[in-house]
């Protein structure tokens, strides 16, 4: 009886860890492609973006338009990736630099990342630039609507009181 349980968890465990596993895969595979959607403006095509966004996972060089961009930070996290170009598209988007050249987006790349390579967390670089960090990573389709006043509670009843009790009488005897 506890052979069969022991199988039982077992293979419970193992479909849950199988499970698990497909999902990192596909969640990986969708950063991916939500971060090559999300800079395509800023590198101006596609391919440029999935250059762009590869080359800084993977901290290799890489050619975007005829500009060779040399990541100072080696791998990096697509999280880290997503931060380090939602800096650089600020920091562009502060010289009024909208839809940079591939010079002008290796240098707002490149200033972020030299930063990151001498040690700086991404809050101390957001503030260097000017920015606070959430900020900058706030989805801006993401209009959050006004906090609705809470009402407020209506106020307790009185609670009525208990009628006293009656004295006992006193028990002859005792």
């Amino acid at each position: 009886m506890r052979k069969q349980r022991w199988i039982a968890t077992l293979a419970a465990l193992a479909v849950l860890a199988a499970a698990w596993f497909a999902g990192i895969q596909s969640a990986a595979a969708q950063s991916r492609d939500a971060l090559v959607d999300k800079y395509t403006p800023l590198a101006g095509s596609k391919g440029n973006a999935a250059t762009l966004v590869d080359g800084l996972r993977n901290g290799a060089d890489f050619t975007i338009a005829g500009t060779k961009f040399d990541p100072a930070t080696g791998k990096l996290g697509y999280g880290e990736v997503n931060i380090a170009l939602s800096l650089a598209s600020a920091g562009l988007h502060t010289k009024g630099i909208d839809n940079p050249t591939a010079p002008q987006l290796k240098s707002g790349v490149e200033s972020v990342l030299s930063q990151r390579a001498a040690g700086k967390g991404w809050g101390q670089i957001a503030q260097s630039m000017g920015f606070k960090l959430g900020e900058v990573m706030r989805n801006p389709k993401a209009d959050r609507p006004e906090r609705v006043a809470r009402h407020e509670k209506p106020e307790r009843p009185v609670k009525a009181e208990r009628p006293e009790k009656p004295e006992r009488p006193e028990r002859p005897g005792r």
